[in-house]
């Protein structure tokens, strides 16, 4: 199966999704619930991730989805650890004899895929890795569907996946929680953040860009009232002007959508 190449608008596309996800409301208490063991459990997936470099949220979400957070149970695939890997991919690890610790074996699952040497765990680029650790069947047959390996419990998904290997359910719906969706639930709570998006600090500047009649010579700055405005236009009957200069018609729209003006606007 053909590799998918990390493009910026695949990367826009997982930034977009998992801004917009929404757990389901039925599946929120055991989202949580998978959450306080993953929680509960994190030593063990720290010590993973500090030997690979790899964030250990992403090795705690791959458990739960190839091995439903069994530590008798291989990373690759959820074979038993008293022996080699039998399902794809076979004969993991092939250093060592059985049986395996669950860190060797986790160690060989992610350094197999090149996980170690991954740098970018950015939000799109963790998704991307997590699409690509399960494969690229969904996307290049049943594009359709977005895959259930990352958003099932959420407004992402609501059916069809893999029975078995080759054989395709439009009907079927997954039984466990999404990757994206822990993350996403995770981030909510504050228990993990990303590269490209650190937590806020107290002492952080306001998210909202502040009212003003020009451009501002910080790029930056420039970049997140272009970012706000072209949020903005997606609303329906909002248009405004991507320049860069939050005035009166960015500060006007933004009142349409949140109820309140910019900070900084006379009006206010």
């Amino acid at each position: 199966m053909a590799n998918i190449l990390f493009t910026d608008a695949l990367r826009k596309e997982y930034e977009n999704l998992f801004n917009s996800c929404v757990i389901r409301q039925e599946r929120v208490s055991a989202v949580e619930a998978t959450i306080t063991n993953l929680i509960a459990n994190r030593n063990r997936y720290q010590n993973v991730s500090d030997m690979q470099g790899i964030p250990w949220s992403f090795v705690a979400v791959i458990h739960n989805m190839e091995a439903n957070l069994d530590f008798a149970r291989h990373l690759h695939n959820g074979d038993p650890l008293t022996a080699r890997t039998v399902q794809v991919p076979a004969g993991r690890p092939k250093q060592g004899n059985p049986p395996f610790t669950w860190e060797e074996s986790a160690a060989d699952a992610l350094s197999m895929r090149g996980l170690n040497a991954q740098k970018d765990w950015s939000l799109s680029g963790t998704l991307y890795q997590l699409e690509r650790y399960n494969g690229w069947g969904y996307r290049q047959f049943h594009p359709n569907v977005l895959t259930p390996y990352l958003w099932s419990y959420s407004n992402n998904y609501t059916s069809g996946k893999y029975v078995a290997d080759g054989t395709w359910s439009d009907t079927a719906v997954s039984r466990q929680c999404g990757s994206a969706v822990l993350l996403r639930r995770m981030a909510e709570m504050n228990i993990i953040e990303f590269t490209d998006q650190p937590a806020s600090q107290p002492d952080t500047p306001p998210l909202v860009v502040n009212y003003a009649m020009q451009q501002s010579p910080d790029p930056l700055v420039s970049k997140r009232v272009k970012d706000l405005q072209n949020w903005l236009n997606t609303f329906p009957g909002i248009f405004v002007k991507p320049d860069g200069i939050p005035g009166f018609m960015t500060s006007d729209a933004y009142k349409k959508v949140t109820g309140s003006f910019l900070p900084g606007d006379p009006r206010v």
